[in-house]
């Protein structure tokens, strides 16, 4: 089946919440190339999620594109749907102006809030999915999912980086619970799968086999079938300014993974 062959998933949900309901909110982007421009040819939104005009800060072929949702954050029981299409040989950065943010849930009864992120890319295009960092507060129960659909050789580069707790006034991630699903396909073959669920006050934030007691975990993960081993051994040359980083190549994906006290070295290593 061709990755893009379906538009991803868009409906007309009401965007203002019910008395005790969650923010309703979704956004469809549709990407072409025109000449050795790629161009934001479509969008359609419902609720508080959007963007406003495509960048070209470097250069035609590039389109920046920063995603806005004015409430800040996720709360218990919102709904948030992100879908982007990227035409052949296009080339896409997505991000955002800040630091997402997980809040506390009100408690029991209270639906998570969830994220959900659908990319579906066409063959010789290239998405750069570099959000900034999320920051999960103590009491947040939330799910996230990013589903990524290549085609041929498309490209996708993309990082994530969560800070359990305000590490900065010293808030840790005693309760609530963040779920976490990736996945990744290339022609309909999976590249990378992987489900997680971070529990607050759970042994793995301290385990050696876990988080070992660090704050902020970020992850990299380069799809492309020109990732190599010199690319590779590239990556474990460079050294983290704070905390402690991995690299790992499988069949067609690179991953890094970073472990430390707090985003800013993350970011840094991840960057480089």
């Amino acid at each position: 089946m061709n990755a893009v062959s379906e538009r991803p998933p868009f409906s007309a949900a009401a965007s203002v919440p019910a008395a005790g309901a969650g923010w309703r909110a979704e956004l469809a982007l549709d990407y072409q190339r025109r000449g050795a421009r790629t161009v934001l040819a479509g969008r359609r939104h419902v609720g508080p999620l959007v963007v406003q005009r495509a960048l070209y800060p470097e250069g035609e072929a590039v389109c920046q594109t920063i995603l806005v949702h004015p409430p800040a954050g996720i709360v218990g029981g919102d709904q948030l749907r992100f879908a982007a299409t990227l035409g052949a040989h296009t080339h896409v950065l997505l991000t955002t102006p800040g630091a997402g943010k997980w809040y506390r849930s009100a408690g029991a009864g209270v639906a998570p809030g969830r994220f959900a992120q659908h990319l579906c890319l066409a063959a010789g295009a290239v998405c750069e999915w570099l959000p900034q960092e999320s920051i999960v507060y103590d009491g947040a129960v939330g799910e996230q999912t990013l589903t990524v659909d290549l085609a041929g050789d498309a490209c996708f580069i993309g990082s994530e980086m969560l800070c359990l707790g305000r590490t900065g006034s010293g808030e840790r991630f005693t309760y609530g619970a963040l779920t976490l699903n990736t996945r990744i396909s290339r022609d309909g073959r999976p590249l990378w799968l992987e489900a997680g669920r971070i529990e607050g006050g759970g042994a793995l934030l301290d385990s050696p086999a876990g988080l070992a007691g660090q704050p902020v975990v970020g992850t990299l993960l380069a799809a492309s079938p020109q990732v190599s081993e010199a690319l590779r051994d590239a990556c474990r040359a460079i050294e983290p300014a704070a905390g402690e980083g991995g690299v790992t190549l499988l069949p067609g994906l690179l991953v890094a993974r970073w472990l430390g006290p707090q985003a800013e070295a993350g970011h840094g290593w991840l960057r480089a």
